[in-house]
């Protein structure tokens, strides 16, 4: 888990380290997420069509939807990457907690996207009448394709990581929200004991309790008292 703060963020207004950065789960996480969806729209965009005709089995929509998920997911990775920069010099708790949300809810249906996005491509790649280019750039294309559909399985592995330390980093914050919350209006141990209000005036170093007017400590004068005769 990142930090220490509210939602696993660091002091608000501490200074920027980039070797503590850079070594966050998350920030390696999504670097790799990063790269991975390079690798996808790139494999697609530049070898994944011969002639206008998708090698996906001829279905265009096969290499339209690995283009749009990878730069969807190259635009967001960057995105974040900004946002982990600067959470933990966001004052408002309330803030990162929108911007752990938002993480969580984008990396879970990212992962989402990209299991879809593999099972469509292998899928049109295995089954799907191929249309090869000749054989001298067959090798070329026939690879852009298949790293196209491994990284797409790849990226399920980097964005499902990503949703659970988001997850946990949400819990974590609603956790120390809710022990907060729950401690307020406590007495404090250096409080417990002491008195809740002062003592009267000049009766510090004397008993707080005192003897009862008629009680067993008292000396019975009644037997001395003589009744008058008349």
């Amino acid at each position: 888990m990142d930090g220490g703060g509210a939602y696993g963020a660091g002091m608000a207004g501490s200074p920027f380290d980039p070797k503590t950065f850079i070594k966050k789960p998350s920030v390696i996480l999504r670097i790799v997420s990063w790269v991975f969806s390079i690798i996808v729209f790139g494999c697609i965009a530049a070898g994944g069509s011969y002639k206008g005709i998708c090698l996906y089995g001829g279905d265009n929509n096969a290499c339209g939807y690995g283009i749009g998920i990878g730069v969807i997911a190259f635009m967001a990775s960057v995105i974040f990457l900004i946002l982990d920069a600067v959470f933990d010099n966001m004052s408002s708790v309330q803030h990162r907690k929108y911007v752990v949300i938002a993480d969580m809810l984008f990396s879970g249906l990212w992962t989402f996207m990209w299991f879809v996005g593999f099972c469509y491509l292998t899928n049109k790649w295995t089954s799907g009448t191929v249309i090869l280019p000749p054989v001298m750039d067959q090798a070329h294309f026939v690879n852009s394709v298949q790293a196209a559909i491994a990284f797409s399985f790849f990226s399920i592995g980097s964005w499902g990581g990503l949703t659970v330390l988001a997850v946990l980093k949400y819990r974590k914050g609603v956790s120390d929200a809710f022990s907060s919350t729950e401690g307020y209006g406590d007495p404090s141990p250096a409080t417990q004991g002491s008195a809740p209000y002062s003592s009267f005036p000049g009766s510090e170093g004397t008993d707080p309790y005192q003897e009862p007017p008629f009680g067993p400590g008292k000396e019975d004068t009644s037997a001395d008292y003589q009744p008058p005769t008349y």
